[in-house]
């Protein structure tokens, strides 16, 4: 036999060797799988999105302070002005409220409700009205002015047809509902991204012990349950740290945002006060952080190398990416079964309480989703410790592998 001969087959029983370990295991099932499940995820997160905007848009309104006969004959020109948009594109309904003697006031409080939002008002005379708009409401300011100028051309008793609008735009001085939505939402996200980003490190480390034999000498110097903790415990730590520092960053920064873009953003803010928010976040943070991490351990100790650790994260991944998605859904519906649901379960319930901190200024809840999570912190790192202390005594590594099955 030939050198080339033997190189070629010798080459050919390797290339045999690693198709088989690899393709023949169900961590490469899910690796093959991933790509649908991540857009099928990424499908019901843009839903979710979606539906946000879509339940936000429900509740803005534009507001014109004049009497019954006036309002009548507004409603009905409006009627007719809506024909030449696109659904799309369409102002927020209007709503007629009847004058009070403090006009400005009556406008501002309008502005300011809490029920729904209100993007513009408009009182005064047709002729030479005030409209008072928020940050984002100059659109519908515009539109205002022009409702008033058409509505004013039907008045046969109008001396000059003609409507001469003040147009002054104001700031909130509480937070709208469209800004507890958003508040929601990046809650929401900046959960689900600093737990995926941090907890993952926990198996980046455990992949470096496991290649080095670190593990081994650590599991025979201490217990292996003090290890898991230890380990899940350090990690916190570097999380709490990376958390204080990106955090002091972002709120300096907004400070020395232009006072343009702080109007643009004053309507938006989460339902319980910044402060209490600030302290719901990282205890919200502190339990999923405490669930993940725990899942990532022990789930990492039952893989032999760095390259099964990494594939074995692929599904909790996988799994939070469907938790990231059925807690944003839920945040843009917090009334629904949906989102109870997403409070309720485990994996999602700090995501999705994150996102009732926004939407609901109530505190009790709170109070029974931490007990509950710490119940549910409890039992994961438990379990997960147990998975932890079979999967490093297992030298071997797992002793299921359907490569095994398959040369049999």
């Amino acid at each position: 036999m030939s050198n080339t001969t033997r190189l070629i087959r010798q080459t050919m029983t390797i290339a045999r060797r690693d198709f088989t370990a690899t393709v023949f295991t169900p961590t490469f099932l899910l690796f093959l799988l991933a790509p649908l499940i991540m857009l099928g995820f990424g499908a019901i997160g843009g839903l979710g999105a979606a539906t946000m905007a879509e339940s936000r848009d429900k509740t803005v309104r534009i507001v014109a302070i004049a009497d019954s006969a006036t309002g009548a004959r507004m409603t009905a020109i409006d009627k007719r002005l809506r024909t030449v948009f696109r659904e799309s594109d369409a102002p927020p309904p209007l709503r007629i409220d009847t004058p009070s003697r403090d006009l400005p006031a009556q406008a501002r409080a309008a502005l300011d409700s809490s029920d729904v939002d209100v993007s513009a008002v408009l009182y005064g005379s047709l002729d030479r009205p005030t409209i008072v708009y928020g940050p984002q409401g100059a659109r519908t300011a515009s539109y205002l002015a022009e409702l008033a100028e058409q509505t004013l051309r039907t008045d046969a008793n109008a001396l000059a047809p003609r409507s001469i609008a003040t147009k002054r735009q104001v700031t909130r001085e509480t937070v709208s509902i469209g800004g507890q939505g958003q508040a929601a939402f990046f809650t929401v996200f900046g959960l689900f991204f600093l737990t995926l980003l941090l907890a993952g490190q926990a198996v980046g480390t455990m992949a470096e012990e496991r290649s080095n034999k670190v593990i081994e000498i650590l599991a025979a110097a201490v217990p292996l349950e003090s290890v898991f903790l230890g380990k899940l415990l350090g990690m916190f730590g570097v999380a709490l740290l990376f958390l204080a520092f990106w955090g002091t960053i972002v709120f300096n920064v907004g400070s020395l945002l232009p006072p343009e873009f702080a109007r643009a953003f004053a309507a938006t803010g989460p339902a319980v006060g910044l402060p209490m928010f600030v302290l719901l976040f990282i205890v919200y943070f502190t339990m999923a952080y405490m669930l993940l991490g725990a899942v990532f351990l022990g789930i990492g100790a039952q893989a032999s190398t760095p390259r099964e650790i990494q594939m074995l994260s692929l599904p909790i991944t996988i799994f939070q990416v469907g938790m990231f998605a059925l807690s944003q859904a839920a945040a843009a519906k917090p009334d629904s079964v949906l989102a109870t649901f997403a409070e309720v379960f485990p994996f999602s319930s700090p995501f999705a309480m994150g996102a009732k901190a926004a939407n609901s200024p109530e505190l009790w809840p709170h109070v029974l989703a931490v007990a509950w999570q710490l119940l549910w912190v409890a039992i994961t790192v438990s379990v997960g410790a147990r998975f932890f202390r079979r999967g490093v005594l297992q030298s071997a590594g797992p002793k299921f592998r359907w490569a095994s099955l398959v040369g049999r």
